[in-house]
């Protein structure tokens, strides 16, 4: 891994900032569930190699399972199911943008769970951040008369955030639990992985693989570099600049989204993106941003 925190930085938002996109070639002949599945398998296969390698335990009781099984049905399955069902009715950027509320959501659920304290900066940026997902949505909102499929591809999306949003929860209490990141994304991407393809088969998909060019490098892509290269640079960053501060990579991510999509999906950028973006942007800053340290301290 690089040694500069901004090319840390970089690697998060512009692979992030593409998975969106690369997820969009995952659609079309293989089932959603399945392409789900295929990703998270592989990417679990890799980390557990991983940890074998750095001897990293591997070994949990059966509490710490339900939990990783939780997390994995969450974070790496129903969250993931619903994003590539979403991109089949609404472009890939404003689902990105979607996703840019989950610090002010998982703050929320926080004080719900955990009793962390709030402060009327969340509540501002909470409402910042609503207001910019509209402005950057309403263009497609205005289609709605033409295209009932926008309903469906905002409710999926929403769907999708607020399950990523409980694996989150789930996470913060495995680590509460003392399991490792590593092991826990291991464990975690199997059963996700795993639940995935099963509810594929519930559903009746067919069992379908493409070895197309094209799906296969993007399966890849996202199974290294979306799910495995940047959390590690991730984490990396977390231990370097803290939590406060790592967590700026969210803020950027949907910027680079949007701007991909308007080469590849031609999304028209106008005055109201401009302004949801910025609005958005705000907010995240603001409940980000670290509390200024009395002179005393």
């Amino acid at each position: 891994m690089p040694r500069s925190n901004l090319a840390l930085f970089s690697i998060c938002v512009f692979v992030w900032g593409s998975t969106w996109i690369a997820i969009t070639f995952q659609l079309g002949t293989v089932a959603p569930e399945l392409s789900v599945g295929y990703r998270f398998l592989l990417a679990s296969l890799l980390l557990f190699a991983y940890c074998r390698w750095r001897d990293i335990g591997l070994q949990f009781n059966r509490a710490q399972h339900v939990n990783l099984f939780l997390l994995g049905i969450a974070m790496f399955c129903v969250s993931y199911i619903l994003v590539y069902h979403a991109e089949l009715y609404i472009i890939s950027g404003m689902v990105a943008v979607a996703y840019s509320a989950s610090p002010m959501i998982n703050m929320f659920a926080s004080r719900i769970f955990f009793g962390t304290a709030l402060t009327w900066r969340v509540f501002i940026a909470a409402s910042l951040g609503i207001a910019g997902i509209v402005c950057v949505f309403w263009q497609e909102f205005s289609r709605i008369g033409r295209s009932q499929d926008i309903w469906l591809g905002s409710f999926l999306t929403v769907a999708s955030v607020l399950w990523s949003c409980m694996g989150a929860m789930v996470a913060i209490r495995t680590q509460k639990q003392g399991i490792a990141t590593w092991p826990s994304m291991a464990w975690g991407m199997l059963y996700g992985g795993c639940s995935a393809i099963a509810i594929g088969l519930l559903m009746g998909k067919p069992i379908v693989f493409m070895v197309t060019p094209t799906y296969l490098i993007s399966l890849l892509y996202l199974a290294l570099l979306g799910s495995i290269v940047t959390f590690a640079a991730y984490l990396t960053l977390l231990s370097r600049l803290g939590a406060a501060r790592a967590a700026y990579v969210g803020v950027m991510v949907p910027i680079i989204a949007l701007l991909i999509s308007m080469v590849f999906e031609k999304f028209s950028w106008g005055w109201l993106t401009t302004v949801g973006v910025g609005l958005s942007l705000a907010g995240n800053v603001l409940v980000l941003k670290k509390p200024a340290l009395s002179k005393s301290s």
